[in-house]
């Protein structure tokens, strides 16, 4: 979505975590079909010829999709439940924000281990037992009882869900023709279309009538679903190690994001990026994301191939893809927030506000992922990131206290299309032209950095926002989201305008970064 991803999008931000994870399946060794020399074969290897469609197939991408939809339900559900959050925990948007960027980071930390994990534990395993940590992630953040263990459950259950698609798809693709990886890549678009469409209604609906505390539990029982599906029907295989996994790069990426990220935030919100607060996890995560760049560089086998980058074709999806997700996933964080501290709605009633955009993208992503095959991405991509640009310009510029909401619902389905025509095509063209050898590190690359620019993105809006409401608010507001959530509903209207003029002022900033997109979008290849 990811931006789950992310991810993920008022309710699209989920497609930051399934999108971004499809193309992880190849990341694992074997993904292209054939699998690590010396691996005895596996039936699940064998290759559909049908269009890669077989009821073998059919079966397996049933378990895949149910257990990416909990993935994808439990970040469009948490989108629409931050207001509720920040108001029971009494928490300023820029410490409840974390719910979800512990979240993503997580996601990402869990990533580039997916390949090795794979190898050592073998794809059956793993899916199983990532199932299951992330349905007792769920049941532990449902019994949270303040921000910071939120927070921490939910870490663990990103570091569960990390896993999920990835090692699924890994197993589908496996199973299927790689000549139709476009069709795989559509398959887990299905979650990005059911998922964002039921998940902020659902959301909205617990959080409103039951406890929010329920938008957690409810992925137990899917849990439990998936993990009686995924032993019944995913076949077994022998886990074969191949390569080292590479620890030092492991203990600086995700930790010095994470550092960086906190700092940057703590000094935006306090105004004072030189205090000790702020400025000792910024220098600390510059220092490790720095340490992890040059380890990425010159280690034989690093977490992430960052040499991959000199490949052109690869290197522009990459730039667009952190560039487009960045300000797309980042701001999607805000729109829930928008129609229930600017316009007064409901979480069910943002919830529903959102259903023309995710309509938009889903069905989009089905068809461009069987177009992607067909037409050229220099061609595809740059038209989607055009759209999608055009189409959150308009809904920026109408963001107001009284704008009406067909307005507001026809500009987000015009960016949902461009959405749709932007990720997949580009996540499926990087590695087209990568030798198979180096698909493994391509993809695992490729998959990462959505949810880290969704992270970044997330976080940086927020900030932004906070700021922007300071600086719009009167001076006993100055606390922001918190201090307007303190106040009675009758005190909340007359401060309607200067809110939205807050939220309009955060959305240009992403519009630019979805903007700018453009510029590597162009470079992609013009000839299939």
């Amino acid at each position: 979505m990811p931006p789950t991803s992310a991810r993920v999008p008022g309710p699209a931000s989920a497609s930051a975590t399934a999108s971004s994870s499809a193309t992880a399946a190849v990341a694992a060794p074997g993904a292209d079909g054939a699998g690590p020399p010396g691996r005895r074969p596996d039936p699940g290897d064998r290759p559909a010829r049908s269009g890669g469609r077989t009821p073998r197939i059919a079966a397996l991408a049933s378990v895949v999709v149910l257990g990416s939809l909990m993935t994808v339900l439990d970040t469009t559900v948490v989108n629409v439940a931050l207001n509720r959050l920040s108001t029971d925990f009494h928490a300023p948007l820029a410490a409840i924000q974390w719910v979800v960027t512990g979240y993503t980071l997580a996601l990402a930390a869990v990533i580039p281990l997916t390949a090795w994990a794979i190898g050592r534990f073998g794809t059956k395993r793993l899916y199983l037992l990532a199932i299951g940590a992330f349905a007792l992630g769920s049941a532990l953040a449902g019994l949270a009882w303040n921000t910071e263990s939120l927070i921490a459950f939910r870490v663990l259950q990103g570091l569960a869900g990390g896993a999920v698609s990835p090692v699924g798809m890994t197993i589908l693709i496996r199973a299927s023709d790689p000549a139709h990886r476009g069709r795989i890549m559509s398959i887990l678009g299905i979650p990005v279309l059911v998922g964002p469409l039921i998940g902020p209604v659902l959301g909205g609906y617990l959080v409103d009538q039951v406890s929010w505390r329920w938008i957690f539990l409810i992925n137990i029982p899917i849990g439990l679903l998936t993990l009686l599906l995924g032993a019944r029907l995913f076949p077994r295989d022998t886990p074969q190690p191949t390569r080292r996994l590479d620890v030092p790069g492991l203990l600086t990426l995700s930790p010095g994001l994470a550092l960086l990220i906190y700092g940057l935030s703590t000094g935006a919100e306090r105004h004072a990026f030189t205090s000790p607060a702020a400025l000792l996890p910024t220098l600390l995560g510059a220092v490790l994301v720095a340490a992890f760049v040059v380890r990425a560089l010159t280690a034989a086998e690093p977490l992430l191939d960052l040499r991959l980058l000199r490949h052109r074709p690869f290197g522009t999806a990459v730039a667009t893809l952190a560039l487009f997700t960045g300000g797309y996933f980042g701001s999607m964080l805000l729109l829930p927030l928008y129609y229930q501290v600017v316009r007064g709605q409901s979480a069910t009633g943002a919830g529903l506000l959102g259903i023309p955009q995710v309509l938009a993208t889903g069905i989009t992503m089905q068809f461009a992922g069987r177009l992607g095959d067909k037409v050229a991405p220099g061609r595809l991509v740059p038209t989607g990131v055009a759209l999608a640009a055009t189409g959150f310009l308009t809904f920026t510029t109408q963001v107001a206290a009284d704008t009406p909401y067909a307005v507001l619902m026809a500009a987000l389905a015009v960016m949902g299309v461009g959405v749709g025509m932007t990720i997949m095509p580009t996540m499926a063209a990087a590695t087209r032209r990568i030798d198979g050898d180096r698909i493994p590190a391509a993809s695992t690359t490729l998959t990462i950095v959505p949810q880290l620019a969704s992270s970044v993105g997330g976080a940086l809006m927020s900030v932004l926002l906070a700021g922007a409401m300071a600086d719009r608010l009167p001076g006993s507001l100055s606390g922001g989201l918190e201090a307007v959530h303190a106040l009675p509903a009758a005190a909340v209207r007359p401060l309607a305008p200067q809110l939205a003029d807050a939220f309009q002022h955060t959305y240009g900033w992403a519009v630019a970064l979805v903007a700018l997109a453009v510029l590597p979008a162009l470079l992609l290849p013009r000839r299939r």
